[in-house]
């Protein structure tokens, strides 16, 4: 069985291979994913499943510009693509029943999406706080793309 490491690893380098990039916008436009910034309150993002079509739903007040919005197209995409058939809005706002193992893994997705093995070598003089001041990116994203590189 596959790991979902090994799974976040293929589909990364898959889409890096046919599109020669990790833009999770342009990654989710090839994959059929639609992407719509709307008002959402103080929620950032989710993923949602309607009638088969696979959405990614962006605060509106998130500039489309911003790293930020980089991470939660990121982020969203993960459950787009690794969990496909879970309707993540659904499940948190009626179910509960989300697990923060779904959440992990969508992170995970986005932290190996957005931060790249050249990524790392590029700022590798730069401590954490640097790194996160350059490119816009939260400390956590860092420290778990940090983690997976530790331990492969």
């Amino acid at each position: 069985m596959e790991t979902i490491d090994h799974k976040i690893y293929r589909l990364i380098r898959y889409y890096e291979r046919i599109l020669g990039t990790r833009d999770p916008v342009a990654i989710a436009k090839f994959a059929g994913i639609g992407i719509a910034i709307m008002p959402l309150g103080n929620v950032a993002g989710y993923y949602t499943l309607v009638q088969r079509k696979r959405w990614i739903c962006i605060n509106e007040d998130i500039p489309t510009d911003s790293p930020l919005f980089r991470v939660v197209a990121a982020h969203e995409l993960g459950h787009a693509l690794l969990h496909r058939k879970e309707n993540c809005a659904f499940l948190k706002k009626y179910t509960l029943l989300l697990t923060s193992g779904i959440e992990r893994e969508a992170n995970q997705f986005a932290a190996e999406l957005l931060i790249s093995d050249d990524m790392l070598q590029d700022y590798s003089s730069c401590t954490s706080g640097q790194f996160c001041i350059c490119t816009g990116y939260p400390k956590e994203l860092l420290e778990l793309r940090l983690k997976r590189s530790i331990m492969s």
